[in-house]
């Protein structure tokens, strides 16, 4: 017998109130409506695209992409059409089928993500936010990331104002105090952040194999990745309490998602369990609904860290 759907879950991430609290993560879902064929993509709160540069980018050589114990390596490169091809082109098809969307930008300098940001401000109403992956190579830094220093975060965060968009900020599981990088974030304007990106990793292998990735290392996600994010949520969310949070990482059942919001997130992403089925973020939200109505929350906010106390 099928459960009563009495539960609201819209969630408000910053100024932003999405429909449910289950997102498609970046770089995992395309840049179009990709994932159309497997699943009602308005059904979600919000599809999240592949991040897109100023310009187009080819991303890195091949191979790509290395399934590891509990998740996968990945060193795809941001490979991306440029944000004015992604406009015309790929935004399209995701209005069409009534997605709420959220647009991702990066880039190499801070240069780069003003101009990714002023290119983005021409998209329509249905790019309901901007999420900046500042946990992305930085070349004005010695190529580490923008995401591991507040200072670079802010300014990442400064120059993509002009999308004049609602701005997230997408953060590294490896920054030394992402309570402070968290935090420099929001005060340069960002209204939520996304805990977090992949982990910087590599995979043991004998000499005689070569590299395991085209590049050499990549970034850890999947179920791996879980007590990382779950660690910078909880993190997070306790040093500062009035943010808004979306987790990704490791996500691949509603229980999962449960913990997250029960720890201070607001919404979560389904990435890396799309690979394995296109119809996880779907699966992740059906859970959801049925296991609040069985525990007899009649709306989300009444979960949204609760655990905290």
């Amino acid at each position: 017998m099928s459960v009563r759907n009495t539960i609201d879950l819209s969630t408000s991430i910053g100024s932003v109130v999405l429909k449910n609290p289950v997102l498609t993560a970046s770089g995992t879902s395309g840049h179009g409506a990709e994932l159309a064929a497997y699943i009602d993509l308005s059904s979600l709160g919000a599809v999240v695209v592949k991040s897109l540069a100023a310009e187009p980018w080819p991303g890195n050589p091949p191979p790509r992409l290395k399934p590891v114990h509990l998740g996968m390596l990945n060193s795809v490169g941001l490979q991306g059409p440029g944000v004015a091809a992604w406009l015309e082109d790929d935004l399209p098809s995701l209005v069409d089928v009534g997605a709420t969307i959220v647009a991702s930008i990066w880039g190499r300098s801070v240069e780069e993500f003003a101009l990714a940001a002023k290119l983005m401000s021409g998209a329509p109403e249905a790019v309901v936010a901007v999420e900046v992956n500042v946990s992305c190579p930085n070349l004005d830094d010695d190529e580490l990331l923008f995401s591991m220093s507040p200072s670079a975060t802010a300014a990442a965060l400064e120059a993509a104002q002009p999308c004049g968009r609602p701005l997230w900020a997408k953060l590294s599981p490896a920054a030394g105090d992402i309570v402070a990088v968290a935090r420099s974030a929001l005060e340069a304007g960002a209204e939520a952040l996304t805990l977090v990106n992949t982990m910087p990793a590599d995979e043991l292998g004998l000499l005689s194999e070569g590299r395991r990735l085209g590049s050499g290392a990549g970034g850890l996600s999947g179920p791996a990745l879980r007590p990382f994010a779950y660690a910078a949520v909880t993190q997070v969310s306790a040093a500062l309490p009035g943010a808004s949070i979306v987790a990704a990482g490791g996500i691949v059942s509603s229980d999962d998602a449960l913990a997250y919001l029960l720890a201070g997130a607001g919404a979560v992403e389904v990435g890396t369990a799309t690979f394995f089925d296109p119809r996880s973020p779907a699966q992740v939200l059906d859970g959801l609904r049925r296991s609040c109505n069985k525990r007899g929350f009649t709306s989300l906010s009444e979960l949204c860290g609760s655990d905290r106390g």
